[in-house]
């Protein structure tokens, strides 16, 4: 199962306040980060649905060109060009980072960013390293993301891992793995989740667990929302994925 929509779903519940010239700025220094360092960049406007991309001299060796997408945040061009291995370690790299971000405090959120590495298919038919850099853009709160900016580069260093958080005021890094994962629920919602998918029902886990099957509900609505996910069959397998459960 995908790990797209999940982030998807989670990016466009956000309450965005998004500015026109803040949204000309970003715009402005992707397409100078491009030509600086010879790589592509994506804006993406979480808040009307749409991105930019800036192909830059790498754009030709990979065969995208730069164009408006209107209809979509997610450079689908560029994701074709993954094995889907990688595809699906960058939308899991983002479901963590976004699960990271809720962890840190408001003021501090703006400072981190997301390092991934992969693996891309050129006009030759040979797949290359690329560093995938990726920066959410927040409205004055620290809460609301407006934006996000996707850099992509050749990879010039190797990583121990697939994809990193980084603090750019520290510089400060962490591995984002599956051991993080099990913080995004809580203990009592980890124990629901398991007897959920045991088979157990709302009154079997209330009596099991000691709780009314009120708070059972409770649990299971908070559960789909952490994991924006529709059902308890999708919690649990992507639970499984994430080794949540």
């Amino acid at each position: 199962m995908s790990n797209l929509p999940k982030i998807d779903k989670l990016l466009k519940k956000q309450a965005l306040v998004a500015e026109d010239t803040g949204m000309r700025n970003l715009l402005g220094y992707a397409e100078n980060i491009v030509a600086i360092e010879n790589a592509i960049a994506v804006v993406s406007d979480l808040k009307n649905g749409k991105s930019r991309i800036f192909a830059g001299r790498l754009g030709k060796v990979l065969g995208i060109d730069d164009y408006a997408n209107e209809n979509s945040i997610w450079e689908k061009k560029i994701l074709s060009l993954l094995t889907e291995e990688d595809r699906e370690e960058k939308y899991l790299a983002e479901l963590r980072f976004f699960n990271y971000l809720r962890r840190v405090s408001r003021k501090s959120r703006p400072d981190y960013y997301l390092l991934s590495k992969l693996r891309m298919k050129t006009l030759g038919g040979e797949y290359i390293g690329i560093i995938h850099r990726m920066y959410y853009i927040y409205a004055p709160d620290s809460d609301s993301i407006t934006h996000a900016l996707c850099l992509y580069g050749r990879q010039l260093f190797d990583m121990a891992g697939k994809s990193m958080v980084i603090n750019s005021l520290t510089g400060l890094s962490e591995e984002l793995t599956s051991a993080g994962d099990s913080s995004i629920l809580s203990k009592r919602e980890v124990q629901v989740l398991k007897l959920i998918d045991s088979g157990k029902t709302s009154a079997d886990i209330a009596a099991l667990l000691s709780i009314s099957k009120n708070t059972v509900s409770r649990h299971r609505q908070e559960i789909l929302a952490k994991l924006q996910v529709k059902n308890s069959l999708e919690a649990c397998r992507l639970a499984k994925t994430m080794r949540i459960i």
